[in-house]
Protein backbone atom coordinates (compact mmCIF):
# COMPACT_ATOMS: atom_id res chain seq x y z
CA UNK A 1 0.00 0.00 0.00
CA UNK A 2 1.04 3.65 -0.28
CA UNK A 3 1.87 5.77 2.43
CA UNK A 4 1.89 9.49 3.03
CA UNK A 5 5.52 10.19 2.95
CA UNK A 6 6.63 13.79 3.84
CA UNK A 7 10.22 12.55 5.19
CA UNK A 8 12.10 10.26 3.28
CA UNK A 9 13.73 12.65 1.15
CA UNK A 10 15.42 14.45 3.85
CA UNK A 11 15.99 11.26 6.05
CA UNK A 12 19.40 11.91 7.43
CA UNK A 13 18.67 15.38 8.66
CA UNK A 14 15.59 14.29 10.22
CA UNK A 15 17.31 11.43 11.93
CA UNK A 16 19.86 14.14 12.91
CA UNK A 17 17.75 17.26 14.06
CA UNK A 18 15.03 15.96 15.62
CA UNK A 19 14.24 16.14 19.17
CA UNK A 20 13.68 12.53 21.35
CA UNK A 21 11.20 11.81 23.51
CA UNK A 22 11.11 12.33 27.62
CA UNK A 23 12.60 9.09 29.23
CA UNK A 24 9.80 9.52 32.39
CA UNK A 25 6.82 9.00 29.09
CA UNK A 26 8.67 6.17 27.94
CA UNK A 27 8.53 4.57 31.19
CA UNK A 28 4.71 5.50 32.02
CA UNK A 29 4.02 3.84 28.84
CA UNK A 30 5.81 0.69 29.28
CA UNK A 31 4.47 0.37 32.49
CA UNK A 32 0.80 0.25 31.08
CA UNK A 33 1.01 -3.63 29.78
CA UNK A 34 0.41 -6.75 31.92
CA UNK A 35 3.69 -8.47 30.13
CA UNK A 36 6.81 -6.91 28.73
CA UNK A 37 7.90 -9.28 25.96
CA UNK A 38 7.18 -7.37 23.54
CA UNK A 39 6.85 -3.92 22.11
CA UNK A 40 6.03 -2.90 18.56
CA UNK A 41 6.55 0.81 17.64
CA UNK A 42 4.68 2.22 14.63
CA UNK A 43 6.21 4.76 12.36
CA UNK A 44 9.14 4.46 14.03
CA UNK A 45 10.69 6.77 11.74
CA UNK A 46 15.09 6.52 13.13
CA UNK A 47 13.55 4.60 16.18
CA UNK A 48 13.85 6.97 18.94
CA UNK A 49 11.00 5.91 20.80
CA UNK A 50 12.26 1.87 20.09
CA UNK A 51 15.30 2.32 21.38
CA UNK A 52 13.78 3.60 24.38
CA UNK A 53 11.48 1.03 25.08
CA UNK A 54 14.10 -1.26 24.88
CA UNK A 55 15.10 -0.42 28.45
CA UNK A 56 11.51 -1.59 29.35
CA UNK A 57 11.03 -4.61 26.92
CA UNK A 58 12.47 -8.01 26.28
CA UNK A 59 12.36 -7.33 22.27
CA UNK A 60 11.02 -4.32 20.46
CA UNK A 61 9.67 -4.65 16.69
CA UNK A 62 10.17 -0.96 14.60
CA UNK A 63 8.04 -0.86 11.80
CA UNK A 64 8.16 2.24 9.14
CA UNK A 65 7.34 2.08 5.41
CA UNK A 66 10.20 4.44 4.91
CA UNK A 67 13.36 2.61 4.40
CA UNK A 68 15.04 5.75 3.89
CA UNK A 69 14.20 6.66 7.77
CA UNK A 70 15.08 3.09 8.64
CA UNK A 71 18.81 3.57 6.67
CA UNK A 72 19.08 5.96 9.60
CA UNK A 73 17.98 4.15 12.44
CA UNK A 74 19.37 3.90 15.63
CA UNK A 75 20.69 0.14 16.03
CA UNK A 76 20.28 -1.71 19.23
CA UNK A 77 20.61 -5.24 20.57
CA UNK A 78 17.05 -5.73 21.16
CA UNK A 79 15.24 -3.51 18.36
CA UNK A 80 14.42 -5.02 14.99
CA UNK A 81 13.43 -2.35 12.39
CA UNK A 82 11.25 -3.81 9.62
CA UNK A 83 10.05 -2.14 5.93
CA UNK A 84 5.91 -2.30 6.92
CA UNK A 85 3.17 0.07 7.17
CA UNK A 86 1.72 0.68 10.59
CA UNK A 87 -2.05 -0.74 9.26
CA UNK A 88 -0.37 -3.84 8.39
CA UNK A 89 2.41 -4.54 10.67
CA UNK A 90 2.58 -8.56 9.49
CA UNK A 91 2.82 -9.00 13.35
CA UNK A 92 1.25 -12.91 14.76
CA UNK A 93 -2.10 -12.26 16.00
CA UNK A 94 -1.69 -11.56 19.80
CA UNK A 95 1.52 -11.42 19.97
CA UNK A 96 2.32 -7.58 21.33
CA UNK A 97 1.86 -6.21 24.56
CA UNK A 98 2.74 -2.86 23.85
CA UNK A 99 2.01 -0.65 20.46
CA UNK A 100 3.42 2.35 19.96
CA UNK A 101 3.29 5.15 17.35
CA UNK A 102 5.76 8.36 18.68
CA UNK A 103 5.12 11.46 16.34
CA UNK A 104 3.55 9.45 13.49
CA UNK A 105 -0.28 8.47 14.37
CA UNK A 106 -1.98 11.59 12.19
CA UNK A 107 -0.13 10.27 9.03
CA UNK A 108 -2.10 6.76 9.40
CA UNK A 109 -4.89 5.43 7.90
CA UNK A 110 -6.94 5.54 11.59
CA UNK A 111 -9.40 3.06 11.06
CA UNK A 112 -6.88 0.27 9.50
CA UNK A 113 -4.36 0.84 12.22
CA UNK A 114 -7.50 0.57 14.88
CA UNK A 115 -7.55 -2.93 13.33
CA UNK A 116 -4.30 -3.92 13.58
CA UNK A 117 -3.74 -2.61 16.84
CA UNK A 118 -6.27 -4.99 18.14
CA UNK A 119 -5.70 -7.95 16.27
CA UNK A 120 -2.34 -7.86 17.28
CA UNK A 121 -2.51 -6.78 20.91
CA UNK A 122 -2.37 -9.78 23.59
CA UNK A 123 -4.36 -10.08 26.44
CA UNK A 124 -3.63 -7.29 28.86
CA UNK A 125 -1.80 -5.42 25.42
CA UNK A 126 -2.11 -1.48 25.72
CA UNK A 127 -1.59 1.18 22.90
CA UNK A 128 0.20 4.49 23.21
CA UNK A 129 0.13 7.50 20.61
CA UNK A 130 1.87 10.73 21.23
CA UNK A 131 3.08 14.00 19.28
CA UNK A 132 4.86 17.32 19.85
CA UNK A 133 3.81 21.13 18.33
CA UNK A 134 5.93 23.83 18.14
CA UNK A 135 8.62 23.69 20.64
CA UNK A 136 9.47 26.84 23.26
CA UNK A 137 12.48 28.73 24.03
CA UNK A 138 11.48 32.39 25.00
CA UNK A 139 9.12 34.74 24.05
CA UNK A 140 11.23 36.44 21.41
CA UNK A 141 12.24 33.58 19.78
CA UNK A 142 8.58 31.68 20.31
CA UNK A 143 7.39 34.58 18.19
CA UNK A 144 9.40 33.69 14.94
CA UNK A 145 9.04 30.06 15.98
CA UNK A 146 5.40 30.98 15.77
CA UNK A 147 5.70 33.17 12.33
CA UNK A 148 7.65 30.40 10.47
CA UNK A 149 4.73 27.80 11.60
CA UNK A 150 1.66 30.10 10.47
CA UNK A 151 2.37 33.16 8.37
CA UNK A 152 5.12 32.17 6.14
CA UNK A 153 4.73 28.50 6.21
CA UNK A 154 1.25 27.73 7.34
CA UNK A 155 -0.37 27.01 3.78
CA UNK A 156 1.83 24.28 3.02
CA UNK A 157 1.41 21.77 6.10
CA UNK A 158 -0.27 18.73 4.62
CA UNK A 159 -4.10 18.29 5.94
CA UNK A 160 -3.04 16.06 8.76
CA UNK A 161 -0.94 18.39 10.56
CA UNK A 162 -4.41 19.26 12.19
CA UNK A 163 -4.88 16.36 14.50
CA UNK A 164 -1.27 17.79 16.02
CA UNK A 165 -2.58 21.26 16.48
CA UNK A 166 -5.48 20.08 18.27
CA UNK A 167 -2.72 18.26 20.46
CA UNK A 168 -4.68 14.46 19.53
CA UNK A 169 -7.55 15.43 21.63
CA UNK A 170 -9.97 15.06 18.59
CA UNK A 171 -8.60 11.97 17.28
CA UNK A 172 -10.47 8.75 17.40
CA UNK A 173 -9.87 7.08 19.93
CA UNK A 174 -11.51 3.70 20.50
CA UNK A 175 -9.92 2.24 23.30
CA UNK A 176 -10.39 1.98 27.07
CA UNK A 177 -7.94 5.11 27.71
CA UNK A 178 -6.16 5.46 30.58
CA UNK A 179 -5.57 9.00 31.77
CA UNK A 180 -1.75 9.80 31.66
CA UNK A 181 0.46 12.76 33.28
CA UNK A 182 1.74 15.78 31.32
CA UNK A 183 5.19 15.38 29.99
CA UNK A 184 7.88 17.67 28.53
CA UNK A 185 10.99 17.14 26.53
CA UNK A 186 13.82 19.54 26.80
CA UNK A 187 16.66 19.89 24.52
CA UNK A 188 19.79 22.28 25.03
CA UNK A 189 20.42 23.76 21.76
CA UNK A 190 22.20 26.70 19.74
CA UNK A 191 20.73 28.45 16.81
CA UNK A 192 21.90 26.03 14.22
CA UNK A 193 19.90 23.12 15.80
CA UNK A 194 16.90 24.77 16.09
CA UNK A 195 17.06 25.76 12.40
CA UNK A 196 18.21 22.60 11.65
CA UNK A 197 15.23 21.11 13.12
CA UNK A 198 12.60 23.61 11.52
CA UNK A 199 13.87 22.54 8.16
CA UNK A 200 12.47 18.99 8.51
CA UNK A 201 8.82 20.21 9.17
CA UNK A 202 7.26 18.81 6.13
CA UNK A 203 5.61 22.42 5.46
CA UNK A 204 9.16 23.95 5.13
CA UNK A 205 9.98 20.85 3.16
CA UNK A 206 7.04 21.61 0.95
CA UNK A 207 7.80 24.86 1.11
CA UNK A 208 11.37 24.92 -0.67
CA UNK A 209 10.13 22.36 -3.15
CA UNK A 210 7.47 24.08 -4.47
CA UNK A 211 8.95 27.59 -4.34
CA UNK A 212 12.72 27.31 -4.68
CA UNK A 213 13.54 28.90 -1.44
CA UNK A 214 14.01 28.91 2.17
CA UNK A 215 11.16 29.74 4.21
CA UNK A 216 13.32 30.40 7.04
CA UNK A 217 14.87 32.95 5.29
CA UNK A 218 11.62 35.05 6.06
CA UNK A 219 12.62 35.30 9.72
CA UNK A 220 16.19 34.83 9.45
CA UNK A 221 16.99 38.46 10.71
CA UNK A 222 14.01 38.69 13.24
CA UNK A 223 14.84 34.93 14.84
CA UNK A 224 18.77 35.85 14.77
CA UNK A 225 18.27 38.71 16.33
CA UNK A 226 15.88 37.49 19.33
CA UNK A 227 18.65 34.55 19.68
CA UNK A 228 21.73 36.45 20.48
CA UNK A 229 25.22 34.93 19.82
CA UNK A 230 24.20 31.58 17.44
CA UNK A 231 26.00 29.20 19.55
CA UNK A 232 24.37 30.70 22.67
CA UNK A 233 22.63 27.11 24.24
CA UNK A 234 19.31 27.73 25.45
CA UNK A 235 16.51 25.18 26.88
CA UNK A 236 13.71 24.32 23.83
CA UNK A 237 11.69 22.65 25.09
CA UNK A 238 8.52 20.60 23.65
CA UNK A 239 5.12 19.74 25.63
CA UNK A 240 3.38 16.09 24.39
CA UNK A 241 0.59 15.05 23.98
CA UNK A 242 -0.43 11.45 24.80
CA UNK A 243 -3.13 9.23 24.54
CA UNK A 244 -3.40 5.35 25.88
CA UNK A 245 -5.35 2.95 26.74
CA UNK A 246 -6.87 -1.05 26.92
CA UNK A 247 -8.66 -2.54 24.30
CA UNK A 248 -11.34 -3.53 26.39
CA UNK A 249 -10.60 -2.35 30.02
CA UNK A 250 -7.11 -2.33 32.31
CA UNK A 251 -5.28 -5.41 33.32
CA UNK A 252 -5.93 -6.07 37.06
CA UNK A 253 -2.49 -4.98 39.01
Amino acid sequence: MSFKDHFSGHAAAYSTCRPGYPRDLVAAVARLPREHRLALDTGTGNGQAAVGLAEHFDRVVATDPSAQQLEHATPHPHVEYRIAPSEATGMPDGSVDLVTAAQAFHWFDFDRFFAEVKRILAPGGAVAIWTYNLPRADPAVDRQIDRLAHDVAGAYWPPERRWVNEEYRTVPFPFAEVQMPSFFHPEDWNLEQLVGYMRTWSATVRYSKERGTDPLDEIWDDLAAAWGEPETVRPVVWPLFLRAGYVTAPPPP
